[in-house]
Order: structure tokens, then sequence, then C-alpha cells
């Protein structure tokens, strides 16, 4: 599925009309079929307004954000969110908070228990079925969430900080497992991150913003091969060129133009 935000601006009023605070000043960007694309920008830049727009939890107050040429105006199957604090049931086991949406279905039972069954050997939850989220490190916690999300066969998956919250070495270790499962079933992602190196390591292409109002400064293709090493030459080129426009980020009234960092090709 396709993923397009169309002249998207979002103000939220605070007393009057006049004091309307502006998130977002006309957002123009997609996220093609089975496209990885990032959006990388400081706190407070709008990034996750963008996610609850795509997944229909808020609407835009001005353009369009279109599924395949459909406008999205609620929440709606083949697109799925994981949240950046888990947004686990803290009742319910690993493998009931991963059947929780196809539970929702009323599927059967035996149809259930081995989607889960599958997904927890899939997220590496193996022997952790009957655990509680409070047994859980924070990295497992996110495999769950990520199983949930999965669970649902997402033709889009939108993804908030999902893993802003954990240690440097569980991070990595987690967006190498998104990558392989992105790439044995693939889907359309939509993945929000302040961290430049995270946001070359996952994406196919970055979208970054500028600071409150959100706007798009520049789209960055990311013509790396796949496995991608953060030591390589090229990952290093992209990354510092990507600094350079995060720190020179300005606010502007026009939508800049994709532009292609030189670094080599697939």
């Amino acid at each position: 599925m396709t993923l397009a935000f169309n002249d998207v601006s979002r103000r939220y009023a605070i007393a009057t009309p006049a004091d309307a605070l502006q998130v977002l000043d006309s957002i123009s960007f997609s996220a093609g079929q089975h496209e990885f694309v990032c959006l990388l920008g400081p706190s407070g830049c709008g990034k996750s307004t963008l996610l609850k727009m795509a997944a229909g939890l808020e609407a835009p107050s001005s353009g369009t954000v279109l599924l395949d040429g459909r406008i999205i105006d609620a929440p709606r199957r083949g697109c799925s969110m994981v949240f950046q604090d888990y947004a686990l049931f803290p009742w319910l086991s690993v493998e009931r908070n991963i059947a929780f949406g196809l539970d929702l279905q009323h599927l059967d039972s035996e149809t259930i228990s081995q989607s889960v069954a599958r997904l927890i050997q899939l997220v590496g939850l193996a022997g952790f079925e009957k655990s509680l989220p409070s047994q859980l490190s924070g990295g497992m916690k996110q495999r769950v969430a990520l199983a949930r999300a999965l669970a649902l066969a997402p033709q889009v998956l939108l993804m908030d900080e999902p893993f802003g919250a954990l240690d440097s070495f569980t991070r990595m270790t987690m967006q190498e497992e998104l990558i392989k499962l992105w790439q044995q079933r693939p889907f359309t992602v939509l993945f929000v991150t302040h961290d430049i190196e995270e946001a070359v390591y996952l994406a196919d292409r970055i979208v970054v913003m500028t600071p409150r109002p959100g706007r798009v400064k520049t789209i960055v293709p990311v013509p790396l091969a796949r496995p991608r090493r953060r030591t390589d030459a090229e990952f290093a080129a992209l990354r510092n060129y990507l600094l350079e426009q995060y720190e020179h980020s300005s606010p502007v009234r026009t939508q800049a133009r994709s532009l292609e960092p030189a670094v080599g090709t697939r």
C-alpha cells in the first residue's frame, strides 16, 4: 500500500483561534509499497502527529492523508502501530498480548494459537509465552509489541520511536531484527526517530523535518546495500550529511526538493 500526505497542516486551538499552535505546515511526501521511510526531526516538530494521522487517530486541519488513494478518516485494517512505551496490557501474558487483536476478530482458537506461536518464534520470545510484561526487559517488551502489530498482517506499519527507551546495544539488535522481519514479510513502514544513525541504518528514504512548525526540509534517498555496516565509509558520509542538514535545519516556507548525497549506489 502507498501512504501519501498531501499539503497537510495541523493547528491546535489554545484559547482562541488566533492563539492556535501551528504544529505542521504544508507537509507533502509519500511512502511507497514495501518502502521503509523514516521521519527524522527534533522533538516537537510534529512527527508523531503525522503518524497519528496515518493511523486515523487524528485529522489534519487542512490537506489530506491517503492510503492507496483513499482518504484516511478513521483507523482501518491493514494498518498497525507500535509505540515507544510498548502499550502492553500489564495483566495479560506475552501470548495473550500478542493475540489481543486476533481475539477481537473472533477467529477460532486454533488459528489464533498457531499465529501467536509462529510470531513468538519469529521475534525470539520462545519460553516466555506465559510471562507478564513486568517480568520482561525493555527489549523483550518491544518484541511483544512488534509481534502484536504483526499479528494483524499489516500492509502498513507505523512506528513511533519504538526503540527510543532502549539501551544502545539492545536498540541496535532490535533495528537488525526489524529489518529481517521487514524483508521476510514486506510491508510499508513509516518510522519516527530523532536518531540520525538509526534512520541511516533502517530507511530507504529519510524525510528530514524542520523544528516546529514542522515542514519538510529535504528528502534523502539512502542508496546503501543491505545489510548495512555502521562502520563503512559510505554510511558515515551519509550520517554526516544528515547531521549537517539537522544542525542547520531552519523553518522555511516552501518544501525543499529531494537531495541525494554523494554516496555510492546499491
